[in-house]
């Protein structure tokens, strides 16, 4: 739930880090054309590989419904001998609200980058990677269980996650400038594929109450408002004093929990989000009612120009 495993006793789904949704991004690049990256796997470990059993999604809703129009699956092979490989399907209308793969394959058995460089794929109008990246996240945890007293130090200056990026034309997204866009994590357990983890917005499980995590993973956003309204409304009054209609009115910006992107206007989150999005000062600024501004840290500078632009990742530490 885009979340780098923060709120209360945090822990990935199922217990297996694969299967965290970390950050979801969505931008435009020159030529007219889009970006859609997820990242999974906090503090990713050198050979890293995704979960073999798993259906990776990226759902993009292109009419307003909080439903999937076009759906991006990522399934992965079992690695061996240290190497993975990765085919994508693209699948439209009903079959793109499914949990299994289904649609148009338009990738196949494309191989998932371990080291330094990216292995990146074409294939017609898409480009296509994955495998492990620099996280691009800052973090000062320190600074915010010492009340906002920032230390300076990024905590997330040296993680790596597992990326997976897809650039195509804006046509591919549909012929109006505004789409919903969140991630899904489906995994096949005990013979059925059961939906795990998914999300959009950074940093939502600050509004979670304790054992509430698993229930909201396993939804859907057309649900959202109606489950979570009040609730989160309740944390918003707790953390920033809000009143009930200003916090129905800043909870609007992450219920449903779909990454609203208008591309006639520049990226820059809550409008989709870029690599570089202070993401952390938007989400303490709105629960803190405005009192907290700033994250003390500024952006990852080690993201690449070009697709896939997530940064190459670092090495592992020294032994002992």
């Amino acid at each position: 739930m885009s979340s780098h495993l923060s709120g209360p006793n945090p822990r990935s789904p199922v217990g297996d880090a694969r299967l965290e949704i970390t950050d979801l991004f969505a931008f435009a690049v020159p030529g007219d054309r889009a970006v859609l990256i997820m990242n999974v796997h906090p503090a990713a470990p050198t050979g890293a590989a995704f979960h073999p059993d798993a259906v990776y999604r990226i759902d993009v809703d292109t009419d307003g419904d909080h439903r999937a129009d076009t759906a991006f699956s990522f399934v992965f092979s079992r690695p061996e001998n240290g190497r993975q490989t990765a085919t994508v399907h693209r699948a439209e209308g009903p079959r793109a609200r499914q949990q299994d793969i289904g649609g148009l394959r338009i990738f196949a058995d494309e191989p998932v980058s371990s080291g330094t460089e990216p292995a990146v794929a074409a294939s017609g109008p898409y480009l296509f990677s994955a495998g492990l990246r620099s996280d691009s996240f800052p973090a000062d945890p320190d600074g915010i269980v010492r009340d906002f007293r920032w230390t300076g130090t990024d905590r997330g200056a040296d993680r790596n996650v597992l990326g997976i990026a897809l650039e195509m034309p804006h046509t591919e997204l549909g012929p109006g400038p505004v789409i919903g866009v969140w991630g899904r994590v489906s995994v096949r357990r005990h013979g059925r594929l059961t939906q795990v983890d998914r999300g959009a917005h950074p940093l939502l499980a600050a509004f979670h109450a304790e054992g509430a995590a698993d229930a909201y993973r396993a939804g859907d956003p057309a649900d959202d408002w109606d489950t979570y309204r009040e609730p989160w409304a309740a944390v918003l009054h707790r953390t920033g004093g809000y009143p009930p209609r200003a916090a129905e009115e800043a909870l609007r910006t992450v219920l449903p929990d779909i990454l609203r992107y208008d591309r006639a206007q520049p990226a820059a989150y809550p409008n989709g989000r870029t690599l570089t999005d202070d993401v952390t000062s938007a989400r303490l600024a709105m629960l803190s009612g405005g009192s907290i501004t700033t994250r003390g840290i500024g952006p990852h500078t080690d993201l690449l120009p070009d697709f896939p632009y997530l940064g190459h990742p670092h090495p592992a530490p020294p032994a002992g």
